[in-house]
């Protein structure tokens, strides 16, 4: 959420940077600062109302010393009085907070200068690519039919126990999805993340926090009995572990990595681009999260996708980095990286990972502080990223590593997995 004093002193520079983001809503920014007037003028007329309700409290005490009733009752009259003039200024205050705060959480995350113009991926900027180029063999097929041909995942049965999206994973396909899990876990642990292993329920507060909340209610699945929701990602309750909390300086970064399942309604999803493991309603996926300084959060952003862009080295696929333009980030985020992976036997790049700066966006709703140097509170920065989501690495791991014999798993997965083959 963007703080207030920052849109009043930068309204101009606000509404340009929301325009890059192609946010419709402008003229909510003069609104909020409206808004926000009106809740100064209030806080103003209550704050002097309540300085004379004090004076006249302690002049009660003084005249009750000096056993004047008379003038105790007067002055007793006089407070009540002006205690029946707040109680109208504080319900309009409450209002227009609670307006002020409604109109604030409309207002997305405002990009970087780094962030390309446009309006749709075709926009995206390319700026890396790597790993070797996949010659599949004549009779190749996509990861749909691989799946049933060495009987790794079965969709019908999973569309019987819940719907259509959610995957049943069995035999070695069960025991490749946690061999990828273990890896990457270990992986990011050796670099210095501690893990986590959060629920996969959150509150209210938890959404709101990271921002899913109001921006993303209709893709996430929610539990009306305890309003309770099921995560999307593990950024959500890794980030919230450290809100409503004043951190050390000397703490930061604070970097985290977890495994869970991700549950993601996908409204709206269909077609070619949807088969097979291409998008699933629940999902397993490895984060990572940082709490990190503000002066040094771009620094570790370039950190972070180094760290995943060498885990896709290590498995042996072909990708690409983007760096997503205006029209196509998050809600949350102010420059994001996107990484993709490319599935050889459908022809096509699969996102695998997505690596964001959301500056002070998420700590500003969470309330994560620390107190800098000169003692003063300060704002920390947080940063997340997929590493790795494991649908679509699987698909392209056993399309891109199919063969007549069997499906070949990359070096650094043999001991994990416990074989160097499918077959």
């Amino acid at each position: 959420m963007l703080q207030v004093s920052f849109i009043r002193n930068n309204s101009e520079l606000v509404k340009q940077r929301l325009a890059v983001k192609n946010f419709k809503d402008i003229h909510l920014v003069d609104e909020i600062l409206v808004c926000d007037d009106e809740r100064k003028k209030l806080q103003l007329e209550f704050d002097i109302t309540q300085a004379k309700v004090n004076v006249a409290s302690k002049e009660i005490g003084t005249l009750i010393a000096k056993g004047e009733k008379d003038k105790v009752e007067i002055a007793k009259q006089q407070v009540a009085g002006l205690k029946e003039t707040l109680q109208p200024i504080s319900e309009k205050l409450a209002v227009i907070e609670k307006l002020l705060n409604e109109s604030l959480v409309k207002l997305p995350n405002l990009p970087s200068e780094l962030v390309p113009k446009g309006t749709t991926p075709t926009d995206n900027i390319i700026v890396k690519e790597g790993g070797d180029i996949c010659k599949l063999y004549s009779s190749a097929v996509p990861h749909w039919d691989l799946i049933k041909k060495y009987d790794l995942v079965d969709f019908e049965t999973g569309a019987k126990i819940t719907g259509s999206g959610f995957a049943l994973y069995k035999g070695k396909g069960a025991k490749l999805q946690r061999a990828l899990i273990q890896y990457f876990l270990d992986y990011n642990i050796n670099a210095g993340y501690t893990e986590y292993l959060p629920p996969f329920m959150v509150n209210e507060a938890s959404a709101y926090g990271t921002g899913q909340l109001p921006d993303k209610e209709g893709q996430m699945y929610f539990m009306p009995a305890d309003n309770f929701y099921m995560i999307p990602t593990a950024e959500v309750p890794l980030t919230n572990i450290y809100r409503d909390e004043i951190l050390k300086e000397e703490s930061l970064p604070i970097k985290m990595t977890a495994y869970t399942p991700c549950f993601r309604r996908e409204a709206g999803s269909f077609g070619k681009d949807v088969r097979g493991l291409n998008r699933v309603h629940q999902f397993d996926k490895v984060e990572l999260v940082q709490i990190v300084h503000p002066d040094k959060s771009y620094t570790v952003l370039d950190e972070m996708v180094e760290h995943v862009e060498q885990l896709l080295k290590s498995v042996n696929l072909r990708y690409r980095i983007l760096k997503l333009c205006g029209g196509d980030m998050s809600f949350a985020s102010a420059l994001t990286y996107d990484f993709e992976v490319y599935s050889a036997a459908q022809e096509k790049w699969l996102e695998v990972s997505s690596v964001s700066n959301f500056e002070t966006f998420q700590t500003n709703r969470m309330k994560i502080r620390f107190k800098n140097e000169n003692g003063k509170m300060q704002l920390a920065h947080t940063l997340n990223g997929s590493s790795l989501a494991l649908p679509r690495i699987m698909a392209c791991l056993l399309e891109n590593n199919q063969s007549p014999n069997g499906i070949a798993l990359p070096e650094i997965l043999h001991p994990y997995f416990g074989s160097n083959i499918i077959s």
